[in-house]
């Protein structure tokens, strides 16, 4: 067992195993661990510029990541400011009010790799990097964060339904601890499209109790990652 993280977004998305069963096919759970990203950047309070913006409710997060007049793939989540007019919205638990974007000024994207990682690398991949590219298109300075999970785990069951697939440590069907390092290694392909790319390694086996460790000093990395975040923001106008 870990010790409870101080930020919100590792708070989410070790809740996200904790409270299992994991079901990878939910494409909401990325989001609802994103939206924490920006309540970690203010809490933190090193950027008073964002910190204004936030408590002025002038910039806000919009959850679904669309900005009207802009056609473009949504991410996770994206911070900006508030299209005039429209109407900010807090909600409980939350210092970052949320609603409809104008531009992107702090844009991010989540993935987990828990099982048959290297069987899905070249699709997240190539998902991070076109994301990225969304971002740029909606706003040419945005500030990109990505971040994955990696599962270093000694083996796992993911869940379809009712059914259960347990991991054997076969070809095809390798247990997580045996792909992670090769994984982490392919990932760095998309390091290059992000302001920030953010790898988080953790030990989850998403079978009762729902046991989760963090791997390495994924806390220290992470803060350290949304210091720089916020001295880029503090550089743009």
């Amino acid at each position: 067992m870990s010790n409870q993280p101080t930020f919100a977004l590792l708070r989410q998305f070790e809740a996200t195993f904790r409270n299992g069963p994991y079901i990878h096919r939910n494409s909401q759970l990325g989001n609802r661990i994103a939206d924490y990203l920006y309540e970690d950047l203010y809490e933190l309070g090193i950027s008073q510029k964002f910190n204004d913006r936030v408590d002025a409710k002038s910039h806000v997060l919009n959850p679904k990541g669309v900005s009207p007049g802009i056609r473009a793939r949504r991410g996770d989540g994206s911070f900006g400011d508030l299209i005039p007019g429209s109407k900010a919205i807090l909600v409980p638990g939350f210092k970052v009010a949320r609603g409809p974007t104008a531009d992107v000024e702090v844009g991010a994207e989540v993935k987990i790799l828990a099982k048959a990682m290297i069987k899905q690398i070249d699709r997240v991949i190539g998902d991070l990097c076109r994301q990225a590219d969304e971002f740029h298109q909606k706003s040419a300075p945005a500030i990109t964060v990505g971040i994955v999970g990696i599962n270093f785990a000694e083996k796992y069951v993911s869940h379809e339904g009712d059914r259960r697939y347990p991991t054997d440590g076969k070809s095809g069907n390798l247990h997580p601890a045996q792909e992670a390092h090769e994984a982490e290694r392919r990932l760095l392909r998309a390091d290059d499209s992000y302001s920030e790319f953010i790898e988080l390694g953790f030990r989850a086996t998403n079978e009762p109790p729902y046991d989760f460790e963090w791997v390495g000093r994924a806390q220290d990395n992470y803060a350290a990652r949304l210091v720089r975040l916020l001295r880029t923001y503090d550089s743009r106008p």
